[in-house]
């Protein structure tokens, strides 16, 4: 059995983060997806919107870093829980549980508002080398792609099969 999701959209809003009663940090967001197709009266493109959950450092991250209008990967599993609200009537909700995040654009690019921080930062859920860029340096230090083109040495012992 499988349960993976990919997703590549825009935030609608800032990301709440609140933490439990133990102490764990939880975000939560919205990610708009636009459909492949358009509406075939108004041919204008549709959208998904897509609530997010992020938990621990991974939060933290998203919190620190993500703002409304950036374009973000997300890729985690879709998990589905009901409830029973106020009215005594159970309410299913649907989101995404997130494990790995990707901001895919600058903060201070494509008419969002400037931001500290990092421009290029990734992260995924266990804080390992993609739990991002936190501070300033050189441009160098901050794009990943600096080098793109150039080859890359490894040696044997780095790849996996």
């Amino acid at each position: 059995m499988l349960n993976r999701v990919i997703l590549i959209g825009r935030l609608t809003k800032d990301p709440e983060l609140r933490y439990t009663p133990a102490g764990v940090a939880v975000t939560q967001f919205t990610l708009a997806v636009d459909r492949p197709f358009t509406n075939s009266q108004s041919k204008e493109r549709e959208a998904d919107f897509i609530n997010i959950v992020t938990w621990r450092q991974l939060a933290e991250t998203c919190a620190n870093y993500l703002r409304k209008g950036r374009l973000t990967a997300v890729e985690g599993r879709i998990q589905v829980r009901n409830y029973d609200n106020n009215e005594g009537k159970r309410v299913y909700v649907t989101e995404v549980i997130a494990d790995n995040v990707r901001f895919l654009e600058s903060s201070n690019s494509g008419g969002n508002r400037e931001e500290g921080g990092s421009s290029n930062a990734n992260a995924s859920y266990g804080g390992g080398s993609g739990s991002g860029n936190r501070g300033g340096g050189s441009r160098e230090q901050q794009d990943p792609f600096i080098d793109d083109g150039k080859p890359i040495d490894i040696s044997d012992d780095d790849l996996p099969f």
